[in-house]
């Protein structure tokens, strides 16, 4: 079966810019103070940084998950501050999302999930499961199209969720702690396919505090972000 092409964002303009970002949440905890970085179209970059330090806070501004509380967040050069509530489904089709809390729905098999962003965005039920199929299969789930979430190991699972985050042909794949919880050859493969998307031009960006697994992609040429309490460092 064929695999499932990913759209490489446009080159005339950064991927993500960050513009002296801050995000307060409710009781004045600033996770984030005066963060200023551009990710180039087809980067693979990590944002490393210990627990709290603001990782998966930065990830959650790129979808609009968490709006800045000041500066600006562009995406593809769209002002996120500009967005409406209405559009936000719109910047979400050319992102791939993988965060810990996977929200895998368990009342529907492992197409059905994979399936869902599809059918969300009005696909034609024929080429949504044409393309449903494919991604299961660039993550080696395809035999297991049946099975329903809660009986895939920890690492199928994460491959569901890679095969759900990239059936739309996103430009932009953005993965919180991908690996946390596996063991180092479900990691590895994980990775493999992180670098596979990245080698084809997709943007990637993995928050991680796994400072092994940072070190080996940095020897490749990958780009590191550190955080520390909220401010880039690195």
């Amino acid at each position: 079966m064929a695999e499932p092409t990913l759209t490489p964002t446009p080159a005339q303009t950064p991927a993500i810019s960050f513009r002296n970002v801050s995000k307060r949440y409710p009781g004045g905890y600033e996770a984030l103070t005066d963060v200023s970085f551009d990710i180039a179209p087809g980067e693979l970059v990590f944002i490393s940084g210990h627990s709290g330090a603001g990782k998966s806070t930065l990830l959650k501004l790129v979808p609009a998950i968490e709006r800045a509380s000041a500066g600006a967040v562009l995406v593809n050069g769209q002002n996120l501050s500009a967005l409406k509530r209405a559009a936000i489904p719109y910047l979400r089709r050319n992102l791939g999302l993988i965060f810990q809390d996977q929200k895998l729905l368990h009342d529907r098999n492992a197409f059905d999930n994979v399936l869902l962003p599809l059918q969300l965005s009005g696909s034609a039920p024929a080429e949504a499961a044409r393309r449903a199929r494919a991604a299961l299969d660039k993550v080696g789930l395809l035999p297991r199209e049946k099975a329903s979430p809660v009986t895939l190991s920890g690492g199928e699972q994460q491959r569901l969720c890679i095969a759900r985050a990239i059936v739309n042909r996103p430009g932009v794949l953005l993965a919180d702690e991908p690996t946390a919880s596996l063991d180092a050859e479900y990691a590895a493969e994980i990775m493999a396919m992180f670098t596979s998307f990245h080698d084809v031009g997709v943007t990637v960006l993995i928050a991680t505090h796994d400072r092994a697994l940072i070190e080996r992609h940095r020897a490749g040429g990958a780009r590191v972000l550190h955080l520390d309490h909220g401010r880039l460092t690195e």
